[in-house]
């Protein structure tokens, strides 16, 4: 498969930025945010029941609705300015490329090994911070009349949620027309919680750190509504009563639970004991705080919930265990967030978690894992007038193998784990996966 890049423009808001508006203060959040780019991909398969359209027409749709909705999200229409830890909202635009793509999309789509190659040029790259758009878009359109769209935003100005929350108010301007849009998107972080002189820390988040990683492979593992369900029947099920969970595992937390438990059975077999392991947990932290913000603010507001696995020599590796680890760092977070009267407390929150994910990765033999949860983000919901996506992709550019990402299926009932491990790691992984679904664990 080949990738033409077709066109490339700028497309600025609709209505220019009011002066009072055109300089946005970041917030202390944002400055802890790691240096990367937050990328997805909406693949669209042609089905008989598309209206949208001869391509040309959906570029000229996408373009129109694109310049309406920056007005509401006039900060990705600007550039950033390092020296004051702000955005110029200078109405400069997101940069939009069209590219034709050789092939078919159905063909991609079942050859994950070919998917993750083409990763690369399906959305934009080649960013240079100082003076590249905060926002990049590109319209791919395959030889079969499917699509996709890559959509590429800077992570120093929005979270998973403050993507989602574009991308679907995008959609919908598209559809059915700005004046359909009923979010308001503010930015309120910056003047909420200021920079800061930021403590001197080692970064959990670094995709670089502990240097580079030969033959990464990435594999997609999918849990049905069914097979979750057993997971739950095997988390809670004992027969000694003070082992029993104290709760109700959720979908998330049972499916976070096997893989960390999955995973550290694979750092035992390649190195002949158990080792302890840190899992690092996104939380949203919008909601969970007394701090009164609007309604769909946007930015950064993200904290990690730490879980730790210290094996002793009555360790056993049990799923229950490893779901109420991850059930007992989420919500001692949530219990934290709800005590804290004022920014200043979130931020020393946040700067504690990084500082605990730092110090115990840097103990001797210690593995460090981060997963992300896009979980009841409408991800699947994103539908620019030509139907609903038939797969949805957060692309990782790093080689960052100990990241996961988890997102909904596209009936919304099940799971998608997306892991990278190196090909040794992988086949384990497979393997004791394999086991734990048939009962074996």
């Amino acid at each position: 498969m080949k990738v033409q890049i077709l066109s490339r423009k700028f497309i600025a808001p609709s209505f220019p930025t009011p002066p009072n508006l055109q300089n946005l203060k970041l917030s202390c959040f944002d400055q802890l945010a790691a240096p990367l780019h937050g990328l997805f991909l909406f693949y669209y398969l042609p089905n008989g029941e598309d209206h949208g359209g001869n391509n040309a027409e959906r570029s000229k749709k996408l373009e129109k609705s694109l310049s309406e909705t920056l007005t509401l999200f006039y900060p990705l229409g600007g550039r950033s300015i390092k020296e004051n830890f702000s955005i110029e909202c200078n109405d400069k635009g997101a940069e939009y490329l069209e590219a034709q793509v050789s092939g078919s999309l159905s063909q991609l789509l079942e050859r994950e090994e070919l998917e993750t190659e083409m990763w690369w040029h399906l959305v934009p790259g080649n960013f240079q911070p100082e003076n590249s758009p905060l926002l990049t878009i590109q319209f791919n359109m395959f030889d079969c009349g499917g699509l996709a769209i890559g959509t590429c935003m800077a992570h120093s100005i929005a979270d998973g949620y403050t993507i989602g929350t574009f991308v679907n108010a995008w959609a919908t301007a598209c559809r059915i027309g700005i004046e359909k849009v009923h979010c308001r998107p503010s930015f309120p972080f910056g003047s909420l919680f200021p920079p800061k002189n930021i403590p001197t820390i080692s970064s959990v988040c670094d995709p670089t750190r502990g240097g580079e990683i030969n033959k990464v492979v990435k594999k997609t593992f999918v849990f049905n509504r069914a097979t979750i369900s057993k997971l739950k029947e095997i988390a809670t099920s004992t027969h000694d009563s003070n082992q029993l969970l104290k709760h109700q595992p959720t979908r998330v937390e049972v499916v976070t639970g096997l893989v960390w438990m999955i995973l550290t059975k694979v750092a035992q077999a390649i190195h002949g004991h158990l080792r302890p392991s840190i899992f690092g947990i996104v939380v949203n932290m919008r909601g969970k705080t007394s701090i009164t913000m609007p309604e769909y603010s946007c930015g950064n507001f993200v904290n990690f919930a730490i879980a730790e696995f210290v094996p002793d020599d009555g360790s056993k590796i049990e799923l229950r265990d490893f779901v109420n680890r991850v059930h007992a760092a989420t919500r001692s977070l949530v219990d934290d967030f709800a005590k804290a009267s004022s920014g200043d407390d979130l931020f020393w929150i946040k700067i504690k978690k990084m500082r605990e994910a730092s110090e115990a990765w840097e103990k001797p033999e210690t593995d460090l894992y981060m997963v992300s949860s896009l979980c009841r983000f409408p991800l699947y919901e994103t539908d620019f007038g030509w139907g609903k996506p038939s797969w949805v992709r957060l692309v990782d550019k790093t080689n960052n193998y100990s990241a996961i990402v988890i997102l909904d299926t596209k009936d919304g009932d099940g799971i998608e784990v997306v892991i990278r491990l190196d090909e040794s790691r992988m086949l384990l992984f497979q393997q004791n996966l394999d086991l734990a679904l048939t009962g074996n664990i």
